[in-house]
């Protein structure tokens, strides 16, 4: 590590996926080293429980002069600070842009998942990381977010909003789920199937991708529309305007559906309501550290066989 001044005031929300060893040992040394430059800390209480295996313990902290303090997951977790940096694979990511987004700072991934890919660098470079964080050496992106709302009888019931992706699913153990799927205001298909995803470019190499989309480089802007196992010829994925508006229908007198936002918040869609999605006002903040292209990120984090490409 290089040598830095102490910097007075500043403060990181450290999220961490605590089922990991692996995390265990990276949350300690970011601990260590940015408490050594006077880099205050925060960590989450549900986190904190076994401080003494999670973290480094406080008298090693004030030994350090600086504390670690607990907070809640909620609104305010991170109010104050200059970043959070989440230590997991891709579900701790967005747990932690859960957090940034509310008071609309950066977040910063290190992988220690499998893919990770929402993450900007490896467990093995966080060292090179924590160079950048302590020097400031890093720029910020703005990335997508979709507002999702549940629509019944003319009124707003539920609300949410999603970094990757709003999935429409069938309830568990339910028969096909019957849709019709809207785009600015009119019609476009009915069908049976097992679910719709609509998704951000970020999201398009998650459960989009899984269920049959295509990639989209997360610098265009669009919403991508994927009907999930439908039975229907028309039912296949669509890439629409970043300002259209989705409405997906759920056939009355049919069973009721759920909405998933990123897979973690839960919103049920009854029976002739509709999920609503539109292009959100707040963007997500987005720690880069260098300029390497999406292409170099695909073909790493999916292993893609590239042997024998000639370049220029």
């Amino acid at each position: 590590m290089t040598s830095q001044e102490s910097s007075p005031g500043r403060t990181i929300l450290l999220v961490v996926h605590t089922g990991r060893e692996e995390a265990t040992e990276t949350a300690r040394r970011v601990e260590k080293v940015l408490g050594e430059h006077g880099i205050a800390l925060r960590v989450l209480t549900a986190e904190a429980v076994d401080r003494g295996s999670l973290h480094l313990a406080p008298g090693e902290m004030r030994s350090l002069g600086v504390d670690i303090d607990v907070v809640d997951a909620d609104e305010q977790a991170a109010e104050g600070c200059e970043l959070v940096l989440a230590l997991g694979g891709d579900g701790t990511f967005l747990r932690a842009a859960e957090l940034a987004r509310n008071v609309e700072i950066p977040v910063l991934g290190i992988n220690l998942g499998r893919i990770g890919f929402l993450a900007e660098a490896e467990a093995d470079a966080i060292d090179k990381v924590l160079d950048h964080v302590i020097a400031r050496d890093y720029r910020v992106e703005q990335r997508m977010t979709l507002d999702v709302a549940v629509r019944q009888d003319g009124a707003v019931c539920d609300r949410g909003w999603a970094l990757n992706e709003a999935s429409l699913e069938k309830g568990p153990r339910l028969g096909v789920l019957g849709v019709v799927l809207e785009v600015d205001g009119r019609p476009v298909s009915q069908f049976g199937c097992d679910g719709v995803l609509v998704s951000t470019p970020t999201g398009s190499t998650a459960y989009a991708f899984s269920a049959g989309g295509p990639i989209l480089w997360p610098d265009l802007e669009s919403i991508l529309v994927v009907p999930n196992n439908a039975h229907a010829l028309f039912a296949r994925p669509m890439v629409t305007s970043p300002d259209a508006s989705i409405a997906i229908e759920v056939e009355a007198g049919g069973n009721d559906a759920i909405a998933y936002c990123d897979g973690r918040r839960k919103m049920v869609v009854p029976a002739g309501a509709r999920l609503e999605v539109t292009r959100c006002g707040t963007s997500l903040k987005w720690v880069r550290l260098d300029s390497a292209p999406f292409t170099d990120r695909l073909v790493r984090k999916f292993r893609l066989p590239v042997k024998g490409w000639r370049g220029q």
